[in-house]
């Protein structure tokens, strides 16, 4: 299991979003230039998390992109799994009404650990909000650089 750029990009920008909150819409061009992303591939990115609820976009002027709702609300999971679909270890787990079969389901001597493992790493990332990553991101990220002359 690898989660993918878009997952990994996506999440960077809600990161990037959360830690600029106060600032009032985003345009996607400024967050593009911090996370050092191409502002068309966070186009496709912000659609899934658009349709997902996670982000909301308004236009004009002083338009741009806001949270949905806020960051303590939303897991580093659902956000995942709007822009990836299942977090899973191995095809065989995944959900059943996702077209996923494995006709060895009924007498495979390893199911179940990938069912345990698939389990745990989404409980892991369901536990994880984005404010917990914003939280650790501000002990990170130094404000502004100085400069001494």
């Amino acid at each position: 299991m690898q989660i993918s750029t878009r997952g990994r990009y996506g999440l960077r920008a809600m990161v990037d979003m959360a830690l600029h909150t106060t600032e009032g819409p985003m345009a996607l061009r400024v967050i593009a230039e911090r996370q050092d992303i191409s502002e068309s591939y966070l186009e496709q990115v912000f659609t899934s998390l658009r349709k997902a609820g996670f982000v909301r976009a308004s236009r004009g002027a002083q338009g741009g992109y806001e949270l949905g709702r806020p960051a303590n609300r939303m897991t580093v999971g659902e956000i995942l799994r709007s822009l990836e679909g299942p977090i899973i270890p191995v095809h065989c787990v995944g959900d059943a009404s996702a077209n996923f079969y494995c006709e060895r389901e009924n007498y495979c001597t390893t199911r179940s650990f990938w069912e345990d493992l698939r389990d745990k790493i989404n409980e892991f990332l369901d536990s994880v909000t984005l404010q917990d990553l914003t939280d650790k991101a501000r002990t990170r990220v130094p404000e502004e650089p100085m400069y001494f002359i």
